[in-house]
């Protein structure tokens, strides 16, 4: 059974900083594609970004391109969401997620990722 869990929210003022990191436990890591997605309520939930199992192709919601940045790190079975440059309209609780097939590349739908985390709170202040 694979295992997610997502840290790094918080309580961040407009401009800031925040680093989200996804730790995986249950599978070998390296072999599947990961994404990130955000919900706010009353929304549905919303592709951030994703990355190839390679770690050679990452893709990212046109809201978030240019400030935010998806990378990985094999050794230790962690995916990042780096989120430069927040706004208010970025407060949403983000989700980790993974693909269930292995050697799979970037997707930006729900229904290509078998394994979700809990989530973790963003909150940008203005």
């Amino acid at each position: 059974q694979v295992q997610l869990v997502e840290s790094g929210g918080g309580l961040v003022q407009a401009g800031g900083s925040l680093r989200l990191s996804c730790a995986a436990s249950g599978r070998t890591f390296s072999r599947y594609a990961m994404g990130w997605f955000r919900q706010t309520p009353g929304k549905e939930r919303e592709f951030v970004a994703a990355i190839a199992w390679s770690g050679s192709r990452t893709y990212y919601a046109d809201s978030v391109k240019g400030r935010f940045t998806i990378f990985r790190d094999n050794a230790k079975n962690t995916v990042y969401l780096q989120m430069n440059s927040l706004k208010p309209e970025d407060t949403a609780v983000y989700y980790c997620a993974a693909d269930g097939r292995p050697f799979g590349s970037a997707s930006d739908r729900e229904r290509a990722y078998d394994y979700w985390g809990t989530g973790t709170q963003v909150t940008v202040s203005s």
